[in-house]
């Protein structure tokens, strides 16, 4: 009897979906060992494919940041669902913060001078305003850009600021630098850029540049050096410049400094 109780337990232990014979009724029932656990996991080749598409997107996004990709239009589409987690993890914070950081140790260094002419210049969309709740809406770069219903996001007028941007804009500021913005939005946007600016705590700048009549049909680097060189005949001496596109940095003049935030979404030539 004995021996048939073990070797009944054996079973349990081994085969719990035998239906074990009478001597074993009689055990209670918090004595019998559960059913083991069923895991499923990820094949190999699931695993293998993630792993893939993941380090292709990281790939396409340092080409997009080193501006070494060809003008793109829209984000991959398998790298979708990469670029949300970034921009809406940590990681893109901490992006955006070590540029404003690294911007502020620059201005720092600066020696300003008493002729009120040592410049910064800032753009807006994506360096001092966010337009991610417009983007959260729109794949986040993974769809056509549709310049119709983004100007009914703009004239909104509640983009976010950036907090890193909003940061370094009052410290350089703070240390004596004149603040210029300079911004691809047309003129007509003026009056709701001004009130979006100041509504995310950009109260004060020395000068304002939006697209006028004159600047239509320009590329973003065309028109941005021109401006730069405007600025510069104006006798400002312009120290550094923030702006999360290539274009917003490139072309002739360029300051002492330049400072690239961090943009997988969209690309402006």
């Amino acid at each position: 009897m004995k021996s048939f109780v073990l070797l009944s337990l054996i079973a349990l232990l081994f085969c719990p979906h035998l239906i074990l014979s009478s001597p074993l009724d009689t055990i209670e029932q918090s004595q019998v060992l559960p059913r083991p656990l069923i895991l499923q996991f990820t094949s190999l080749e699931e695993q293998k494919d993630s792993t893939l598409t993941q380090l292709r997107c990281d790939s396409w996004r340092f080409g997009v940041e080193a501006n070494n990709l060809a003008p793109w239009r829209v984000v991959p589409a398998e790298c979708g669902v990469y670029v949300e987690e970034y921009v809406t993890g940590r990681a893109y914070r901490f992006d955006l913060e070590m540029a404003a950081s690294e911007s502020l140790i620059y201005a720092q260094t600066v020696e300003i001078k008493a002729d009120g002419m040592d410049a910064w210049i800032f753009d807006i969309d994506e360096t001092l305003l966010s337009n991610l709740p417009y983007y959260a809406s729109h794949g986040y770069g993974s769809e056509m850009f549709n310049s119709e219903e983004f100007d009914v996001w703009v004239e909104q007028a509640i983009a976010p600021a950036i907090e890193s941007s909003l940061i370094l804009y009052e410290e350089v500021r703070a240390l004596g630098f004149k603040t210029i913005f300079l911004t691809g939005r047309s003129e007509g946007h003026m009056n709701v850029t001004i009130e979006n600016l100041k509504r995310a705590g950009f109260l004060h700048w020395d000068k304002l540049i939006l697209r006028g009549a004159n600047d239509r049909g320009k590329t973003a680097t065309a028109y941005k050096s021109g401006k730069r060189r405007e600025i510069e005949e104006e006798g400002y001496r312009i120290h550094g410049n923030s702006g999360d596109q290539w274009s917003d940095l490139l072309g002739y003049p360029v300051s002492s400094r330049s400072f690239k935030l961090p943009n997988p979404m969209y690309f402006i030539p």
